[in-house]
């Protein structure tokens, strides 16, 4: 797919590149006519503390990239902070609210654009190495201008940006602490969840970079999941790009991670952040929250009051400051209740499922208590259902956020291109906590198959919620075997209440993913009695 051939589209909807444009040009001028009052007091405060320029950063190769400077003058001791653009077109921009923020908190702070976006010079490398290496130069250029002692380094990122400060922080020996935002921890598990590509995603990081540079490499990667064609390069390209190859570095100087999450990612699914999560043993926070990619943080950079950009602040405090704030008895995980909204602690991610029940796939469709064999569902490929991840990439969770979650019409599910298995009433609210898990047995005609689950809230109406899904790929199977699937479901924290049921549909088309499967082949589910198909259900 060529430049000329992509639909602009933006991984952060809400940012008004005018708006900001505005904000910073009062950052240069002192002038904030037009700004709203709390927009003008933050300008206010930053220029009375801080000096706001706009510059180049000599990057890796002596490439150029766009930056932006708040700089104190005083020569006393203090932390500094980088921040690595997202991927869109606004580069640096996005972050000039929020590092105007840390600048009033006595921070000096460098946000640049990352290489092949807006203004940088360079091609697109998808946080590859001259990336990794852009963010030490970044570092060497603020520390070279700071006019008293740096104390101790952050990196910061969101989305794209996210990624790079995470391997900068595993490259360079200096960076003391790290807030990785919407991001992820395994590129090749992003890009083929459970060997399901992710499509959608692929598409959308695309359309999102129309106006910017691609590398070579990075266009042939893209084009390859697009296409389906060399996996095992992808994934070798995938390696080095992925934090959690880096881990070990992290670990060795137990580098103070926190990451902030949605339920329902659609770029970077949960699952593989918090494989990364779970592996670090430095300090560490997690903060899951209700929405698609970068939409939790989105109304933050703006300026308006986020929970994401608070703890973000306080994570920097206690761990750049040496500020005694209490983030680090909160616990390590703060999740975000759909659609409640209320806040749950956790001291780790362990302790967020309490107990595990575990309800039988049985053939009569029915969620049980009890195995049961010999059954067979078909599904007929090539046919969607109205079983769907969402609607649209990022732009449903900003529905979902606003409490407006898509509804599924879980009665006009057609069972020829569906399996579908529906649990009692709830006798009492059920409260989903965790990673719910799959096993499902399945027979498939021809090599390679996909297919998709969903676990679903139903209403006594037939109306439906998505708590969670994931999809399934096996491209390794010969034809006509029997084939166990085991899969973790994306993690949730989830309600049902009384009365409602839980409904688990098995589809083998989803427009998000590419499939495997040829048109009009039939996946037949089942249940062998050595290994009946059951979901376990994460609960606390």
């Amino acid at each position: 797919m060529t430049a000329a051939g992509r639909t602009p589209f933006s991984l952060l909807p809400e940012l008004d590149p005018t708006t900001l444009s505005a904000f910073v040009g009062a950052l240069e001028s002192g002038d904030v006519t037009g700004l709203s009052p709390a927009r003008a007091t933050e300008v206010a405060q930053a220029r009375s503390l801080a000096v706001f320029t706009r510059g180049k950063v000599t990057g890796a190769d002596g490439d150029l990239l766009d930056a932006a400077l708040w700089r104190h003058t005083g020569v006393q001791p203090r932390p500094v902070i980088v921040m690595p653009s997202p991927w869109t077109d606004l580069g640096w921009l996005a972050y000039a609210v929020q590092a105007t923020l840390f600048a009033a908190r006595g921070y000096d702070v460098l946000a640049y654009t990352t290489r092949g976006f807006a203004a940088s010079e360079g091609r697109v490398e998808v946080a590859g190495p001259l990336d990794v290496a852009d963010g030490s130069h970044a570092l060497d250029h603020l520390i070279e201008r700071s006019t008293g002692p740096v104390t101790k380094i952050g990196f910061l990122g969101d989305s794209y940006g996210s990624g790079i400060s995470q391997l900068v922080a595993a490259h360079d020996t200096r960076v003391d602490a790290v807030v990785a935002l919407s991001t992820w921890g395994d590129l090749g598990e992003a890009f083929y969840e459970n060997s399901t590509r992710h499509v959608a995603a692929v598409r959308a990081l695309l359309d999102a970079a129309a106006k910017a540079r691609l590398s070579p490499q990075t266009q042939s990667v893209f084009d390859n999941v697009l296409a389906d064609r060399d996996i095992h390069g992808t994934l070798r390209w995938a390696e080095p790009r992925s934090p959690f190859t880096h881990i070990k570095e992290l670990n060795r100087r137990q580098v103070p991670v926190l990451f902030a999450h949605a339920w329902h990612e659609t770029l970077f699914p949960s699952h593989q952040t918090l494989k990364m999560f779970n592996e670090l043993t430095g300090p560490k926070r997690l903060l899951l929250s209700i929405g698609d990619h970068s939409g939790p943080e989105s109304s933050g950079m703006l300026g308006l009051p986020n929970r994401i950009w608070t703890d973000a602040h306080r994570w920097f405090d206690r761990h750049l400051k040496g500020v005694d704030n209490g983030i680090d008895a909160e616990g390590q995980v703060l999740n975000e209740v759909m659609w409640s909204k209320t806040l749950e602690p956790r001291p780790t991610w362990a302790s967020v499922t309490e107990e595990v029940h575990r309800l039988h796939l049985a053939g009569s469709g029915e969620l049980t208590e009890e195995a049961e064999a010999g059954w067979t569902a078909g599904v007929l490929c090539g046919a969607d259902t109205p079983a769907t991840v969402a609607d649209s990439l990022v732009l449903s969770g900003y529905q979902e956020m606003a409490g407006r979650p898509k509804v599924y019409p879980a009665g006009e599910l057609d069972r020829s291109v569906a399996a579908v298995w529906t649990a009692a009433p709830a006798r009492e609210t059920t409260r989903l906590r965790g990673t719910p898990r799959l096993r499902v047995t399945y027979r498939a005609a021809n090599p390679g198959s996909t297919f998709v689950a969903y676990l679903l809230d139903v209403a006594p109406d037939d109306t439906a919620h998505l708590i969670t899904h994931a999809p399934y790929t096996d491209l390794d199977s010969p034809p006509d075997s029997l084939i166990s699937a085991d899969i973790d479901l994306q993690a949730t924290a989830y309600d049902v209440p009384r009365g409602h049921r839980l409904m688990l549909v098995i589809d083998a088309r989803d427009p998000f993913y590419g499939d495997a499967n040829l048109p009009r082949a039939t996946l037949s589910f089942t249940s062998p009695e050595p290994t009946p198909s059951y979901v376990d259900l994460p609960l606390g």
